[in-house]
């Protein structure tokens, strides 16, 4: 073999091959890139509602047991006065108020932690007769 089969022989990619692959990647990170960001906030929402839902759920099992263990069915006032529920829900705090629009509506606010910084809320019905 000469010099000149030993060149063909040879393979590679040339300049132009890689810049173009460089530019592709370049326009799919930019287009991802601003995606992942949409993903996260969403993500920091849905756990705030997530810890809503908790908050809910917490004020459900409380006014459960009272009724079992009272034959009655207690007053939002009774709920929230005694400090019965948790208002730590992991990286979220949550705070529980009477609504000004009914008396029988319980207001939750899911506050993130630092550095969490997640919010949102959501009510409660307490139960009817």
């Amino acid at each position: 073999m000469n010099n000149r089969q030993l060149l063909k022989k040879e393979e590679g990619f040339t300049l132009i091959e890689i810049i173009a692959v460089l530019i592709i990647l370049g326009i799919l990170a930019a287009v991802a890139v601003p995606k992942f960001m949409d993903l996260t906030d969403e993500a920091r929402d849905k756990a705030a509602l997530q810890a809503v839902a908790e908050g809910q759920s917490r004020l459900s099992m409380k006014s459960a047991q009272l009724i079992l263990s009272n034959g009655k069915i207690p007053t939002v006032a009774e709920l929230l006065t005694a400090n019965l529920i948790s208002t730590d829900a992991g990286d979220y705090s949550l705070l529980l108020t009477p609504s000004t629009s009914d008396t029988n509506i319980v207001d939750i606010t899911a506050d993130g932690k630092e550095p969490v910084k997640g919010t949102a809320t959501g009510t409660w019905t307490l139960p009817s007769n």
